[in-house]
C-alpha cells in the first residue's frame, strides 16, 4: 500500500527569520520518501526558535502510521551522551570516583587493564567497535562477561569509536552507584532536565513510537522492529545498556540540548564539570573528540570552534554550538524499513547546513 504524501507541522518563534527555508528542505526530503519520519528542534538558551515534525512513524505493513511532535524515536547511540556520559560525570562531580580510574576497578571479575573511564569516553581505549554478542552469547550475563573480557587485549591508542567502551561504562556506573542504569538515568538525569517522555523500555502505545528496521541484521528473527530497541546487543541485554536503548522525543532532547547552553544553570552538572567535559581532548581533524562528544562537524556547514555533536545509527543527532547559543536536535527513523546510510549522511548534512544558514 502506498502511503499518502507526508505532512509537516512547523512552529516558528516570531520572527521566523530564515527558518521557512529549513521547512522547504524538510518537506523536500519527506516528499521523496526519506526518511519516513523526522522531528527537528532548534534551541537556544532562551527557547526554541524552530521546531518541525512529520512523516510516517511506520510504513511497512497494511497501514501507515503518521508521526508528529510527540513521536518517540529510538535514540540509538545518543544514549551514550544523553544518559551514560552525564552519569559518569555526575559520579566524578560527587567524588564517588575519578574519570581517571581504571574502568576495570569498577567491574568485578575484570582482567587487569590500564584503560581508564576517560579513555572509554573518548573512544581511545583500544576496544573493537562492535561484536554481535547477541548471536554468540546466551543472555545478558554472558554478554557482560564477554565484553568485560575484551579489556584483556585493550590498551590506550588512537580514536576508534566503540560501543564496547560505553557498555563497560554503563555497568561501571551501576557498580559505583549501586543501582540499575535505567533507574539512575530517570532520577539523576532525565527527571531533573524535565525529559518526561524519555527513557529505556518505552511503555507508550506502539503507534506513538517510530518503527525501525525490517528483516535487518539486528535480530535472529524477522519482522519490523517497532517498540523495542533496534541495536542488537542492547536488545540482547534486555533493552538497557550504556551504549544504546534510550527512546525520546524531540522536545525532550531540546531540553537536554538547551541545558548544555547554560552551564552555570545546568540542573545536573556543575559549570566546572561541563568545562572538564569539553577540555579533555583526543584525536585530530575529523576524529577530534572531547569526553563523549565529537568535534568539527565539517560536513554539516560552517559551525564555529567549540561546536560538539553526536549521532545515532537510527538517524538521530544532537549538535551543540555554544558560540552561537544554538543547538540542533534531529530525530529520524532513517533505517525504516531498510537502512540507507549514504542518504542518512546527506540528510543530516543538508538539514544542518540549512539551519546554519537560517541562524545567520
Amino acid at each position: 500500500m502506498t502511503a499518502p504524501l507526508p505532512r509537516l507541522t512547523v512552529t516558528y518563534q516570531v520572527p521566523a527569520d530564515g527558518y521557512p527555508a529549513v521547512s522547504s528542505v524538510l518537506m523536500r526530503w519527506l516528499a521523496e520518501g526519506f526518511p519516513p519520519a523526522l522531528a527537528v528542534r532548534v534551541c537556544t538558551s532562551g527557547g526554541s526558535p524552530y521546531s518541525a515534525a512529520g512523516g510516517w512513524a511506520k510504513l511497512a505493513g497494511p497501514e501507515s502510521v503518521p508521526a508528529d511532535a510527540d513521536t518517540l524515536f529510538d535514540l540509538a547511540s545518543l544514549t551514550k551522551v544523553v544518559v551514560t556520559l552525564p552519569l559518569v560525570l555526575l559520579l566524578h562531580q560527587r567524588g564517588r570516583w575519578s574519570i581517571d580510574d581504571p574502568v576495570a576497578r569498577w567491574l568485578p571479575g575484570a582482567p587487569r587493564s590500564p584503560v581508564t573511564i576517560s579513555q572509554c569516553l573518548q573512544h581511545v581505549a583500544g576496544l573493537v567497535p562492535h561484536r554481535p554478542y547477541y548471536e554468540t552469547c546466551a543472555g545478558p550475563a554472558e554478554i557482560r562477561r564477554a565484553v568485560i573480557a575484551e579489556l584483556a587485549d585493550a590498551g590506550p591508542g588512537p580514536v576508534n569509536y566503540s560501543d564496547l567502551g560505553f557498555m563497560l561504562l554503563g555497568w561501571a556506573v551501576e557498580e559505583c552507584a549501586g543501582e540499575p542504569l535505567a533507574d539512575l538515568a530517570a532520577r539523576e538525569v532525565l527527571e531533573p532536565l524535565g525529559m518526561a517522555s524519555t527513557g529505556y523500555l518505552p511503555t507508550a502505545p506502539v503507534r506513538r513510537i517510530a518503527a525501525t528496521e525490517a528483516d535487518g541484521d539486528q535480530r535472529n528473527g524477522s519482522g519490523v522492529v517497532w517498540g523495542s530497541v533496534h541495536d542488537s546487543n542492547a536488545f540482547g541485554l534486555g533493552g538497557v545498556s550504556g551504549h544504546a536503548g534510550l527512546f525520546g522525543t524531540a522536545s525532550d532532547l531540546g531540553r537536554f540540548a538547551s541545558a548544555l547552553l547554560t552551564p552555570d544553570r545546568h540542573p545536573v552538572l556543575s559549570a566546572e564539570t561541563l568545562a572538564l567535559m569539553t577540555a579533555r581532548r583526543a584525536g585530530t581533524g575529523a576524529e577530534a573528540r572531547v569526553l563523549g562528544w565529537r568535534l568539527n562537524p565539517v560536513a554539516w556547514g560552517s559551525w564555529p570552534d567549540g561546536t560538539f555533536w553526536h549521532t545515532g545509527f537510527t538517524g538521530t543527532s544532537v549538535l551543540i554550538a555554544p558560540a552561537l547559543d544554538l543547538a540542533v536536535v534531529l530525530l529520524t527513523n532513517a533505517v525504516h524499513p531498510v537502512r540507507r546510510l549514504d542518504q542518512t549522511s546527506a540528510l543530516r548534512a543538508s538539514i544542518h547546513r540549512a539551519i546554519r544558514d537560517a541562524a545567520g
